[in-house]
């Protein structure tokens, strides 16, 4: 249903209207002075006939006029009645500003928010909240909320949706010190209804928004945020900022699930879905701001061209891009030619430029720099110094440069604010340190390789789910059986019941092998002395059994007999089913390191082949798959394809909270899957272990 009525109403009823200016009803109310549509003050107990100059009706029933949104600014325990009251009247929309709902934690106050949830479906009313305080549309001068300073904020192109009601201030606020002002602002609070998914669609249809900014911390429904993140990020750009990187969502049995923790995937997530993610709240300001007043085309790898008039603040913006994967080419001979033509010969023209104090030629040589055809966008350093005037030199420069622009100063504090201010007037993002504006561009180069990623389809759509695993948890064996039957390859294998069978499978397997301790209880199998390599003779059969039998574990523990695999580069491919984001996959350098290196990529899934290979290279190690110091180069395709058949296997069997193969054996031909784990819910009745070597 659209959230026109909620966000851009033609009236407004606030229930719990006060006559007490420390009361929330008496904020909210006084708030909506410039909103020049029809205001109701609604209170049954009030003793005063008006309000804030507005009658003041027991009712909403009483109004007797159509009504787009309720404000409830009343205990959590009326709510419900209230809402029955506004299906009544037909009203379109509610917001709840104050808490007491399953934030809180308790059975009751969880029973009212499902009650309320209920009321508003069933009535078509849209509900913002609870536990929010409000939204401002300064396009249309409302500001539905109890926070005072609203009314005060400048308006712009930039809207904000933030779980955090606070956040959305801090945002708001942060851009009104930079001199930007913002469109719509949003906190969502509990989001049983309108969800962060549903304002950003909004927004992607809202000519008044230029550029989304995204907070939130966990969110129910991760795969609809992405979703609508990704029908967006076509028409807008979003930034996106999250919390918890010192969470991992508890203790993980497998390797995979302690590396996959939720900050990481929500990052992930957010930027497979296009978004551009942020690390802080200045981040995320100064990002928006550059996206807001320019943008680059999809672009696979943006180049970057420098200009500095002082060689250190270009030299802080030049480690700052490349540390960060942003390309920063040499000019092409035609370009260097033209700036020698411009600049003395002492100047370093390479890429960054270094002009020193800008002369008559700057114009031409931002020209030069702009047509290189290896830039996409420009960045421009220049220190406020007696009889400059940045502004100035930067509008007329501009005239030449069909590019994106962004550019930093500093100075003092008044000239500095002046000139910045100056050049949001041009429509120039404009920064006051090297380093901002070097993020600002890693933005924008950011959003254009999203928008790149975007334009092929991959594989996004969630397969309908295949006949669920178990009931009995799987061991290693049952876990491999699993991996064959989605492409995936393991070494010869077999599971003995008992040590005659082990002897028999000695006898037919090809030697050495490895023999390794076969119960779905045992899965950190090395720590255990479960794992015995390179097994020749009978004897060293024997004595490897007699170990397995002596570890300590619930129920009876089979063998596994297993042919070695050649040598190879040791991977992890695993993943998991998220309560948010569904299936994930990720891939990582493997073995026994796995979990101290952390060298992981995360995915959504399922994904397509190109997807799987862009996450191999976008590993730290990932010079490592292509040979070195004289190893072999590993099958990547091979690799990449593990990659797509682990995600499919996850995408069909949502039951499978955790997937570990560790290791991979990424060889030069194919790949083997030398271990694996795989955990059910919700009937994996193993105690307490970790993944398997």
């Amino acid at each position: 249903m659209s959230l026109q009525r909620l966000f851009a109403p033609r009236s407004i009823a606030v229930v719990g209207a006060s006559a007490s200016p420390g009361k929330a009803g008496h904020q909210f109310l006084r708030n909506l002075a410039t909103f020049g549509e029809p205001v109701y003050a609604i209170n049954p107990t009030a003793t005063a006939t008006t309000i804030l100059d507005r009658p003041v009706y027991p009712t909403l029933a009483a109004v007797a006029a159509p009504i787009d949104l309720v404000a409830l600014c009343i205990p959590a325990a009326a709510c419900p009645d209230a809402l029955r009251a506004a299906a009544a009247c037909n009203v379109g929309a509610a917001l709840i500003v104050g808490g007491g709902f399953a934030e809180t934690g308790t059975a009751e106050a969880g029973a009212r928010q499902a009650e309320i949830l209920s009321i508003c479906r069933s009535a078509g009313i849209r509900l913002l909240g609870p536990n929010t305080a409000g939204f401002a549309n300064l396009s249309r001068n409302l500001a539905a909320s109890f926070w005072a300073g609203l009314n005060a904020l400048p308006r712009g192109n930039i809207s904000i949706v933030a779980q955090s009601a606070g956040v959305s201030v801090i945002l708001a606020t942060r851009l009104e010190h930079l001199g930007y002002g913002i469109n719509l602002s949003v906190g969502v609070g509990n989001s049983i209804d309108v969800t962060p998914g549903d304002v950003i669609d909004y927004l992607a249809e809202d000519p008044a928004t230029a550029a989304i900014a995204l907070h939130f911390e966990g969110i129910a429904d991760g795969r609809r945020l992405c979703e609508a993140i990704r029908r967006a990020v076509p028409r807008k750009p979003v930034v996106a900022l999250t919390v918890g990187r010192t969470d991992v969502a508890g203790f993980a049995r497998s390797h995979t699930g302690n590396m996959v923790g939720s900050y990481a995937l929500k990052r992930a997530a957010l930027r497979q879905s296009g978004a551009v993610v942020a690390d802080t709240t200045d981040d995320l300001v100064d990002a928006a701001i550059a996206l807001s007043l320019t943008r680059l085309p999809p672009t696979r790898d943006p180049g970057v061209g420098m200009l500095t008039g002082q060689g250190g603040a270009g030299l802080l913006m030049l480690d700052e891009l490349r540390a960060n994967g942003v390309a920063v080419p040499e000019f092409g001979p035609a370009t260097l030619a033209a700036i020698r033509a411009l600049l003395p010969p002492m100047t370093f023209m390479r890429n960054p430029v270094d002009t020193a104090r800008p002369g008559a030629s700057f114009a031409r040589v931002l020209a030069a720099v702009e047509s290189d055809p290896g830039v996409d966008a420009v960045s421009v350093y220049l220190l406020r110094e007696a009889g400059i005037d940045i502004a100035a030199v930067i509008g007329n420069a501009r005239m030449a440069c069909g590019k994106p622009l962004i550019v930093g100063s500093g100075g003092l504090a008044a000239d500095l604010a002046a000139d910045l201010a100056a050049l949001r007037r041009i429509g120039v993002p404009a920064y006051a340190s090297p380093e901002r504006t070097a993020k600002a561009m890693r933005a924008l180069v950011d959003d254009a390789r999203a928008q790149y990623a975007l334009q092929r389809p991959g594989a996004t759509a969630l397969p309908p789910p295949a006949p669920a695993l178990g009931p009995a948890p799987l061991d290693e064996a049952e876990a491999k059986a699993l991996l064959r039957r989605y492409g995936l390859q393991t070494p010869p294998t077999v599971a003995c019941a008992s040590r005659r069978a082990a002897f028999d499978a000695f006898a037919m397997l090809p030697k050495p092998l490895v023999v390794k301790v076969l119960n779905p209880a045992v899965v950190h199998k090395t720590d255990l002395g479960g794992v015995f390599l390179n097994v020749q003779t009978t004897e060293e059969l024997a004595a490897a059994l007699d170990a397995i039998d002596r570890i300590p574990a619930p129920g009876r523990s089979h063998y596994l007999l297993e042919a070695m695999a050649p040598p190879g580069m040791e991977l992890i491919v695993g993943g998991l089913n998220d309560a948010s984001f569904g299936p994930a996959v990720m891939v990582g350098i493997g073995g026994v390191q796995a979990q101290a290196l952390q060298d992981t990529v995360l995915r959504l899934a399922p994904l397509d082949q190109a997807e799987a290979l862009a996450m191999l290279g976008s590993q730290k190690s990932a010079a490592l798959l292509d040979g070195w110091r004289g190893a072999p180069p590993v099958d990547k395709a091979s690799v990449a394809a593990a990659i797509v058949n682990a995600g499919r296997l996850l995408a069909e069997h949502p039951e499978i909270t955790e997937l570990d193969i560790n290791p991979l054996r990424a060889l030069p031909p194919g790949c083997l899957a030398l271990d694996a784990v795989v955990l059910l819910a919700p009937r994996d009745p193993v105690p307490h272990a970790i993944a398997a070597e």
